[in-house]
């Protein structure tokens, strides 16, 4: 029997120095049901031996103007990375696409600048991270 459910194209931005985080998160949406399609960029992926910032610019962006939501984790790190600054200026700027903020799990310190930039913030829960996919996207 087939299903009508939506399906989501999401892109999940996140640093590879985390990226145990990211697995857990991709766990998380397998097991909530949720039906998408991760445009992410994988860690073995060409756009990681760009040659300057506007080759970089230019490859995100073509993941992500694909996508029906960004997902951001705002660890820390987060405000510190110009990958992630990147991330959010496209997101938020080039295509206005809603951008989910998703606190680490047990987590003290997070990102302001994600923060500020996102429609919605969710903790580290399968079901709010789905629902908010749901929400907004």
């Amino acid at each position: 029997m087939l299903t009508n459910r939506q399906h989501y194209n999401i892109f999940i931005s996140h640093s590879w120095t985390y990226g145990d985080a990211y697995t857990r998160l991709i766990t998380m949406l397998d097991r909530s049901g949720l039906a998408y399609k991760d445009y992410s960029v994988p860690k073995d992926d060409p756009i990681h031996n760009a040659l300057n910032d506007q080759q970089l610019y230019a490859a995100i962006k073509n993941q992500v103007k694909y996508c029906n939501v960004v997902l951001m984790m705002c660890g820390v790190y987060a405000t510190y990375s110009k990958w992630m600054n990147h991330e959010i200026i496209i997101c938020k700027k080039d295509f206005n696409k809603p951008l989910i903020a998703i606190e680490p799990w047990g987590s003290e310190r997070t990102s302001l600048e994600v923060k500020k930039n996102a429609d919605k913030v969710v903790g580290w829960n399968s079901l709010s991270i789905a629902n908010a996919i749901r929400e907004l996207g």
